[in-house]
């Protein structure tokens, strides 16, 4: 049974319109360096998936499109590359302490900011809107989803 899973991402980092414009449409989402973020994707996500596609730091941030999960959990690349911003030296080889999932693009959608998504009593449970929350992923309820899906429609 599909989860289904918020994002974030800073957009001139990696934007809806990034993913949309990678081969395959698809991405990995490499750099997460918190241990609970990292757990989501190692032990819950799996292909197929729902990702709310985030986009976080910036003026006006929000939700910005759909995505999928469609690589499984695998080691992360950047943890070893001393040029990367991502590099972990800590981190061994043979024992990789970071990894990431693959997510494909859905659709963009027109921005549904966060200030928006504060007033809508049906996301009052969301976990992106709670006090203290900074995760750069968290899951999302299949309620939540539904939700935001309709805010999402005209």
């Amino acid at each position: 049974m599909a989860q289904y899973w918020l994002m974030k991402s800073e957009p001139d980092e990696a934007s809806i319109d990034h993913l949309a414009a990678a081969p395959d449409q698809t991405l990995p989402w490499t750099g997460v360096r918190n241990y609970q973020a990292r757990n989501f994707m190692r032990d819950a996500m799996q292909p197929g998936d729902g990702v709310l596609f985030y986009h976080s730091s910036c003026p006006q941030p929000g939700v910005a499109g759909l995505a999928e999960v469609v690589g499984p959990y695998a080691p992360d690349a950047t943890q070893f590359d001393p040029a990367s911003p991502y590099f972990d030296p800590k981190s061994p080889a043979d024992k990789p302490r970071w990894g990431h999932v693959s997510v494909k693009f859905v659709r963009k959608t027109a921005l549904l900011p966060l200030a928006t998504m504060r007033t809508e009593p049906t996301l009052a449970s969301l976990q992106l809107l709670k006090p203290g929350s900074r995760l750069s992923i968290t899951p999302v309820t299949p309620e939540e989803w539904q939700a935001v899906l309709d805010l999402l429609e005209p």
